[in-house]
């Protein structure tokens, strides 16, 4: 009887710690799949836009509409009184046709589709009218995307509105979504960044110490 005893006394505290160790190992691998995943999160949280912005006051202007260019001169009157700002436009929605460059508003019918007139001729747009207008277009110069481009603002276009827009509009020029997905993203105005929607960089400027402006 003391033999059995004295086994079942020494074996427990042996399952005891086997168990024990079993159970910090699983503790340490679901630390492990943790730290894991936080990590995999990070690499997909998407680029880092906008950056670190210049500029004691910061504000992001939420372009979902053309609204008559009236979201340009929202942006030009927070500039100007403010010797150190920087302006953070997103354009997406029905606003993305801010971020196109002028062979794609002629080869794709924008103005007619999306009901844009252009101020200079009075009719349904062929060409971007607030990307290098001519002299004396708009009734602000300062309102121009080339202007506010040339004051260190920041610009992303919608990727969600990029790829439906365009999608949207290919049977216009006889092209594939494909091929309308690629020339469009070809033809963006210089300096405007895509971004994975425009929601998500509504987000990230207010992320980067931006006040909010709707400006559809």
């Amino acid at each position: 009887m003391r033999d059995f005893d004295q086994y079942r006394t020494d074996v427990t505290p042996r399952r005891s710690f086997f168990g024990r160790v079993a159970a910090l190992a699983a503790v340490g691998l679901s630390g492990l799949g943790t730290t894991t995943a936080r990590a995999q999160t990070a690499q997909s949280d998407g680029p880092n836009w906008p950056g670190p912005l210049k500029g004691r006051h910061r504000q992001v202007f939420d372009v979902y509409d053309i609204n008559d260019g009236f979201p340009l001169g929202f942006t030009n009157n927070f500039l100007t009184p403010n010797e150190s700002a920087t302006a953070v436009l997103i354009f997406r929605h029905k606003g993305l046709p801010y971020a196109l460059g002028s062979a794609m508003w002629e080869k794709y019918k924008i103005g007619e589709s999306f009901k844009i007139i252009d101020p200079e001729t009075k009719a349904p747009a062929v060409k971007n009218p607030w990307f290098q207008p001519k002299p004396g277009v708009l009734q602000n110069a300062e309102n121009a995307l080339d202007r506010l481009l040339a004051r260190g603002a920041v610009i992303g276009a919608c990727g969600v509105a990029l790829r439906g827009q365009s999608r949207r509009l290919a049977s216009n020029a006889g092209v594939t979504p494909e091929e309308a997905l690629k020339e469009w993203t070809a033809n963006l105005i210089p300096g405007v960044t895509v971004l994975p929607s425009g929601t998500w960089g509504v987000n990230r400027a207010q992320e980067a110490g931006c006040t909010y402006c709707a400006g559809g």
